[in-house]
């Protein structure tokens, strides 16, 4: 259920009923919301409204998975009460819930500003930060609710599982044994100790927590992380087939949460066919010659790497080593591409012809990205830029035109533990993750992009270098060098440092918790699974033939 408060004004709208305003108030002081919000939607279809009774109504379409249908709601509250802080906090809930974060985290700050003891807002803040992955940030926000309400779980939850993240084990067993003695079924805090639990390979511990989780009534993304998280737990006890049920279970709550929102429908094509858009206009233009040097930009790094691939195939181990470096910024799948999306790509993969795009608009493209790069990272002049996206390689064929200078790192794995792993992982909600909550869809989706990948670095003039996720870990300082030559650095010890330097820096990928282990073998998991992907093998197996490990 949703965490946010239902308030509104005492004073009844001009349209509202006292009748339903009383039998609203009842219900709410006895604590029965959904009987209260059942009856505000009676009063709103009947026209007798006032803000509280809009909010209720707008709660209830929240917690159906109708955002816009409750922001609507919440805006014609506003109308009637303009300046309310609960009314615009639950607008800022609504908002982080349509991937609105930049609006969301606009319309929470003007609401502390006016309202610092606005716990609520605090709380709601915090989430918006934490999608956003600004973790200091989203941590100082949930530690300003429980100032102001120390019974305030969710928040206490939100620090244990972040702490549990980061393999603060101390910090997220307080956190988490705070909340769950105000909440027994506090979500957060749950995750937490499972979390812990399966790093410890503690699969028994971890599914105690969550079996009595799931009993309880969640919110989607709640019931997704538990299930997935059961789904680890019921792997560290060699239970293979009950596990991939639970990974199922998690992405069909998935689908059903965001259908409106990701499904493929008339005018919005699936990442799929967006991807197989973009190779069809690079097989139509064929090779493409070399671009002249580019005129040089003084905010720009002196070296540009692009890190990509496909994600689960290693990207963040090979950023967290690169970025071990003196010298080194690395981006962390920030959104460094929107100006050129905006200006170079359609919503269905359509493009400009690439050999043919005027020098002027790949010149302020350039200033743009590095623009951007200054305010997320700051200057980079002279540095080594490390710009880490595992979906970069979709937007391959426009990189190499924007930056003829650029190099490219392509990551490659052993596709069936990628497939797997994209299936058993919760991704942020996007069309990505769309593809990735259906087994063959995430099978049809690598081959896609692996196929552009291989027609664009064939096509076009670009400067890569591949690195096999299993000679990594195998030969690791052999194949460092190589990359490394590459890159056009020098050899450090630092590179060996690579899982000191993910702990300092956060990781905010599906990768966090591996990366921070050190250098280990992770390749062959598929195996166990086998009889769960022989349906996908197929379409993998000439991927298979090439990136497999099984020699």
């Amino acid at each position: 259920m949703s965490n946010r408060p239902i308030k509104g004004h005492r004073s009844r709208g001009s349209g509202a009923d006292a009748t339903d305003r009383a039998k609203i108030e009842q219900a709410l002081s006895i604590g029965d919301i959904e009987r209260a919000a059942v009856l505000a939607e009676r009063a709103v279809a009947l026209n007798r409204i006032d803000p509280l009774i809009l909010n209720l109504a707008a709660w209830r379409k929240e917690e159906a998975g109708d955002y816009g249908a409750a922001h609507a709601l919440l805006q014609r509250a506003l109308a009637i009460s303009p300046g309310d802080v609960a009314i615009l906090g639950s607008i800022g809930a609504v908002l982080r819930k349509q991937g609105f974060l930049d609006e969301a985290l606009a319309v929470l700050d003007t609401v502390v500003a006016a309202e610092p003891r606005h716990a609520a807002a605090w709380l709601e803040r915090g989430y918006v930060l934490d999608a956003q992955r600004a973790d200091e940030a989203a941590a100082a926000s949930y530690e300003r609710a429980i100032a102001l309400d120390p019974t305030l779980s969710p928040a206490l939850g939100k620090l244990g599982d972040s702490a549990a993240r980061r393999g603060d084990t101390v910090a997220a067993e307080t956190y988490a044994r705070r909340a769950l003695a105000l909440n027994p079924h506090e979500p957060s805090a749950s995750f937490a100790l499972a979390l812990l639990a399966v790093e410890a390979r503690d699969g028994a511990r971890a599914e105690a927590v969550l079996r009595p989780l799931l009993a309880t009534r969640l919110a989607p993304e709640d019931r997704i992380r538990s299930l997935t998280l059961l789904g680890d737990a019921l792997d560290r006890l060699d239970r293979p087939p009950e596990a991939f049920a639970c990974y199922q279970a998690a992405q069909a709550t998935f689908r059903d949460a965001h259908r409106a929102l990701l499904a493929p429908q008339p005018g919005r094509p699936s990442h799929r066919a967006f991807i197989e858009r973009i190779t069809a206009q690079v097989v139509a233009t064929g090779h493409v010659a070399t671009r002249p040097a580019v005129a040089p930009i003084p905010a720009a790094a002196a070296t540009h790497v692009f890190l990509l691939g496909y994600p689960r195939s290693g990207t963040t181990l090979i950023e967290n080593i690169l970025a071990s470096a003196p010298d080194v910024v690395a981006l962390e799948e920030r959104d460094t591409l929107v100006d050129l999306d905006a200006r170079l790509l359609a919503n269905d993969g359509t493009m400009p012809a690439i050999d043919t795009l005027d020098p002027a608009i790949l010149h302020e493209l350039r200033m743009a990205y590095w623009d951007r790069v200054a305010n997320l990272a700051g200057p980079v002049a002279g540095k080594v830029l490390v710009d880490m996206n595992p979906f970069n390689g979709i937007k391959l064929p426009i990189l190499a035109q924007v930056f003829p200078d650029a190099r490219f790192v392509v990551m490659r794995r052993d596709p069936r533990d990628v497939v797997l792993s994209c299936f058993r992982v919760n991704f942020t909600p996007g069309a990505g993750a769309w593809a990735f909550s259906e087994l063959e869809e995430t099978a049809r989706h690598y081959d896609a992009l692996m196929r552009l990948i291989d027609l664009a670095l064939e096509r076009l003039p670009i400067a890569f270098h591949e690195v096999r996720y299993d000679q990594l870990v195998a030969t690791f300082t052999t194949t460092v060098r190589a990359l490394a030559d590459f890159v056009g650095m020098a050899w450090t010890d630092d590179f060996e440092t690579f899982a000191r330097t993910a702990k300092a820096r956060g990781v905010r990928t599906a990768s966090e918790t591996q990366v921070r282990k050190g250098l280990y073998n992770g390749g062959g998991q598929w195996r166990r699974y086998a009889d769960q992907l022989a349906p996908v093998l197929p379409i993998l197996a000439p991927w298979v033939a090439r990136f497999g490990s099984d020699g």
